[in-house]
Formats: C-alpha cells, structure tokens, sequence
C-alpha cells in the first residue's frame, strides 16, 4: 500500500506540472497533450524506444494496476484491522489523531467515485458538461479545459474532490514513509509531517489554479 500510494503521489505531482502548461496557451497545452499520447511530430514521449503512442497506454495500464493493489491492500489491511478489533464497546480506543487519518477509508470511496467521473470527463470524453469533444471542443483538450471550468460549479466540485485528495495524501504520504522505515525519531516524525503538509497543499494549490485562472478569464 506504501509504495502504491507514493507512486500514486508521483503520478499527482506529474500531472499537475503538466496542467500548468495552459498558461503558456493552447498551442503549447495540446503540443503536450498529443506529445503524451505520441500524436506529435517527434513521436511523442519515449520513442523510438517506444512505438509512437505506446507510452500512454504503458503508463495508464501501471497506473491501473497501482490503483487495483492500492485498493486491495487497503481492503486487506481493513479485514485484518476489523478482525483484531475487540468487540466490545469498553475495549475499544480510537488511536487515530487527525481528521485525514480517521476518514482515509471513506475518503478513499469517494476519491474512487469521482476519480471515475473526471476520466469520464477528461479521458473518455463521455461526462463533458459544457459541450461535445468531438464538437464544441473540436479535439483540443486546451478548449475542453477551458470549456469545463468555465462553470462555477465545476471549478466548486473539483475543489471539494482536490481538498478530498490532499487530505488523502497528507495521512498516506507520512504512512507510506512510515511504513517503510522512515519514521525512527521524533525529530523524523516532525520532517515526514512538514513534508506530507507541504505536498498536499503544493498539489491542492498546483491542481486549483488553472481551474480558478479559467473562471477568473485569466485563461480563455
């Protein structure tokens, strides 16, 4: 669970360096997007290494495969838990001290639920609200982009869905390195808790900005 949730982290942090490119417009944005999916001149990302276009779908079937052990090692890890919980209402002591601990399993559920609905959106292009890709957008993910977050109320969920996601990461990037050995002092303890707090609110602030840009007409 550690290390799929950290390379999860690595995944998040990727991404939203690569949403930052709409700032430089569209050309540079859809220069990227198709660079990803091996749709540009060069061959895109890893060739000739790799056939054009093979990349993408490398990287989405390990990201698949991190999100299936991620979520079955959560599972695992809560069967065991619940075995080894005493039964009793007298013997029972929550050892969980913050908010992002106590809901990880929850929160889990529903970065799962809309982590379908944004692939719908921005992937498959299925769950599009503000226009047909094929039409509206004319296949350019720099007009889907802004086409989506031109609504208030989008840019409203998915900073509900950014600020569900770094509480998630803040408990599971401090857990990870616990797990594997890191957490061997107090002093530790204290460098893995700044680190988990400064990447959560670098991926909450990284992933909100062009959203709000796009609302605010900074972006257009």
């Amino acid at each position: 669970m550690a290390v799929t949730g950290l390379l999860l982290i690595a995944f998040l942090l990727m991404h939203m360096f690569g949403n930052f490119k709409m700032f430089l417009g569209e050309e540079a944005f859809n220069h990227y997007a198709g660079w990803l999916k091996g749709e540009t001149p060069d061959g895109g990302i890893l060739y000739p290494i790799l056939p054009a276009g093979a990349f993408i779908w490398v990287f989405r079937a390990v990201l698949v495969l991190a999100v299936i052990l991620h979520i079955y090692s959560a599972v695992t890890l809560w069967l065991r838990a619940k075995a080894a919980t005493p039964s009793t209402y007298k013997a029972r002591k929550a050892l969980a001290q913050t908010y992002s601990a106590r809901t990880m399993r929850w929160g889990g559920v529903i970065l799962a639920g809309l982590l379908i609905f944004h692939l719908a959106q921005f992937t498959v292009h299925s769950a599009l609200t503000a226009g047909s890709f094929a039409g509206t957008y004319a296949d350019s993910p720099y007009k889907m982009f802004v086409g989506e977050f031109q609504q208030w109320w989008m840019v409203a969920i998915y900073a509900i869905w950014m600020l569900t996601v770094t509480m998630h990461v803040r408990h599971g990037f401090w857990s990870a390195f616990a797990t594997l050995g890191a957490n061997t002092s107090p002093k530790a303890f204290r460098v893995l808790n700044a680190c988990a707090w400064a990447i959560a609110i670098l991926l909450y602030i990284g992933f909100i900005f062009a959203p709000v840009a796009v609302l605010v007409g900074w972006i257009h």
